[in-house]
């Protein structure tokens, strides 16, 4: 018997029994805090960025259109507070700049339109995606969206909302238009 054979053969074995039983390992990475689970719509397309408002949320439910509406208002909350952020920082930036002695009076009334323009339906909101998962085990369904709007078209929507609001003065209305034309401008200028 040669050995040396025998001993290349058993490895050509072993390799070839490894080489099947990898496939069946698990691909997702298991840590001490659990497997690495991939959600639909992430990554840079579903994020805001300079043109684009975006949110995404996730709801659970054993009834499908209750999953779906959780999800709906996880993604919609999530796209009012990114304007609501970017506002609260573009009105502190411009009233730091100008020294309006009515500073806090214009803030807190651009906010109150920001809250009521985001408590609106919105004509320009898109969903971007929208996917269902059931675990058969438990019966629940897991909703999954996606919506995005123009970070233009919202800005002219509330500069709508500013001029037709009866709760805002004719100073403040006029400051609130200068802001917001001024991020319609950047937000042109970024686009092209």
């Amino acid at each position: 018997m040669n050995t040396p054979r025998l001993f290349r053969s058993a490895g050509l074995l072993l390799m070839a029994a490894l080489l099947m039983a990898a496939p069946a390992c698990k691909s997702g990475k298991s840590t001490t805090a659990g497997t690495k689970v991939k959600q639909p719509f992430t990554g840079g397309k579903y994020e805001s960025d300079n043109r684009w408002f975006r949110g995404t949320g996730q709801g659970a439910s054993v009834k499908q259109n209750i999953a779906r509406s959780k999800a709906d208002l996880d993604a919609k909350n999530q796209l009012a507070g990114q304007v609501g952020t970017n506002m609260r920082a573009v009105t502190d930036q411009y009233l730091g700049e100008t020294g309006n002695a009515n500073a806090a009076d214009v803030a807190d009334k651009f906010q109150t339109l920001v809250r009521e323009v985001m408590s609106t339906e919105l004509a320009d909101l898109r969903k971007i995606g929208e996917e269902f998962y059931l675990n058969e085990e438990t019966g629940q369904y897991t909703a999954y969206v996606a919506y995005e709007i123009k970070k233009n078209a919202m800005f002219r929507f509330m500069k709508k909302q500013a001029r037709t609001s009866d709760k805002i003065d004719d100073l403040t209305r006029k400051k609130i238009e200068e802001i917001l034309d001024e991020e319609i401008r950047k937000t042109e200028e970024e686009g092209e």
